[in-house]
């Protein structure tokens, strides 16, 4: 774990040797953690990430709660912190037309030009993919918004965030118990990883068809479409007679151990025979309630429950799940966010990476590692979020050729920062 450098040290990242995406540059027109989940995957892939920011307040993840603040006394906030790392941060003011020009100018160097404003926004500023495609034949252009940009939808014009979709897939109406209220975003921001990595996905195909044809393409990416596809049970359970929230007949529930709760998933004959001998009920096998699967679910409180936690009460959720693992029983203990932190298999997978603090706090935030992993292609080193512009001046110097001076004229105005 660890980025290798110091709070105050650039967040450019090292040329990288190796990597699939080595060569591949993207303009992430962003914000939140939508496409910046998607485009920080591509970065940790190899490609060169440039992000374009408001100047003012910037991404307007940077404003979340909790926060640290940069060098300069600024708020970085949580959803910032762990969806930006290796990537370089620009402020252009693109509702100035010499902003937009900047854009323009820009987007024929890079490869994939993305944005997850509102549906229609980026048309309305001059940045579609209309007009992106003009200067950049070659360009791939991905959208990632609420309902999509591409098709007619009578949610369109709707602002949405991760829970909204989540919403209005059905799988919080799905888990609903009686008069309960819903648990709203249960699993943390479901609707923005999921249309993230469907976005990642558009992109790696619409870079492979330009390999191909020379001609890049629009990639339409809609949050609620993508989370419809990860919450695939609600509709296809329905649709084959199941109601009322059912998930058809199989154990999948928690159940107490001495220290806590654990999970186990049971859903086929040998595996509740299995289960049966290690809990010492080989008696269950013979029992004619329990003959079917749906004689599982029926009985599970009145015979499964008190027997698998009578089992389980003079163990812990470690030695309770290694023991079902043991006999080919899927089970996991329900950890606690201190737990998840010092476990040997997060640890071994270097699925947290450091961002130490630069404001005097020692504890460093910790934000999700690369979950993908590849044997011909080294790790990327991580490389700690950009401070706001940090990155404004060199970019465009580099890219556009402009001097000390233009650029200071531009900051002046207003148009950069």
């Amino acid at each position: 774990m660890g980025t290798g450098e110091t709070p105050g040290a650039s967040a450019s990242p090292v040329p990288p040797q190796g990597r699939p995406l080595d060569g591949v540059r993207v303009l992430a027109l962003e914000q939140m953690q939508a496409l910046p989940y998607a485009t920080q995957l591509l970065a940790r892939l190899g490609a060169d990430v440039v992000k374009i920011e408001p100047p003012g307040h910037g991404d307007s993840g940077r404003a979340s709660l909790p926060a640290m603040t940069d060098p300069r006394g600024r708020r970085v906030g949580a959803t910032f912190l762990r969806n930006n790392l290796g990537k370089r941060s620009v402020c252009v003011n693109l509702k100035d037309p010499r902003g937009r020009e900047l854009v323009l100018g820009l987007a024929p160097r890079f490869d994939v030009i993305a944005e997850n404003s509102r549906a229609g926004a980026m048309r309305r500023l001059g940045l579609g993919y209309e007009d992106i495609a003009a200067v950049h034949p070659a360009g791939v252009y991905v959208s990632v918004s609420g309902f999509g940009n591409t098709v007619p939808t009578p949610y369109g014009d709707r602002p949405a965030f991760a829970p909204v979709v989540e919403a209005m897939s059905g799988i919080y109406e799905m888990k609903r118990r009686g008069d309960d209220p819903p648990a709203v975003a249960p699993v943390g921001a479901l609707g923005d990883i999921g249309a993230a990595l469907f976005a990642a996905v558009g992109v790696l195909a619409a870079l492979r068809h330009r390999d191909v044809t020379g001609l890049g393409q629009y990639v339409d990416i809609a949050m609620l479409d993508s989370v419809i596809a990860m919450t695939d049970i609600v509709t296809n359970l329905w649709s084959m007679g199941l109601r009322e929230g059912g998930t058809g007949p199989l154990i999948l529930h928690g159940f107490r151990a001495a220290d806590g709760w654990f999970v186990l998933q049971v859903g086929r004959e040998e595996h509740f025979a299995r289960l049966a001998g290690v809990v010492g009920r080989p008696e269950w096998t013979a029992d004619p309630r329990l003959a079917t699967r749906q004689g599982w679910v029926d009985h599970l409180e009145d015979v499964l429950r008190p027997a698998i936690e009578g089992w389980a009460a003079r163990l812990t959720r470690a030695q309770a799940c290694a023991a079902l693992g043991a006999a080919g029983i899927a089970a996991g203990p329900c950890l606690g966010g201190e737990e998840v932190v010092a476990d040997p298999h997060v640890a071994a997978r270097e699925m947290l990476v450091e961002v130490p603090r630069s404001d005097g706090v020692e504890q460093p935030v910790l934000v999700p590692g690369n979950p993908v992993r590849m044997s011909a292609a080294p790790a990327r080193e991580e490389h700690r979020p950009p401070w706001l512009g940090e990155h404004t001046a060199a970019v465009l110097a580099g890219e556009l050729g402009l001097t000390e001076a233009e650029i200071e004229s531009l900051r002046a105005d207003g148009v950069v920062a």
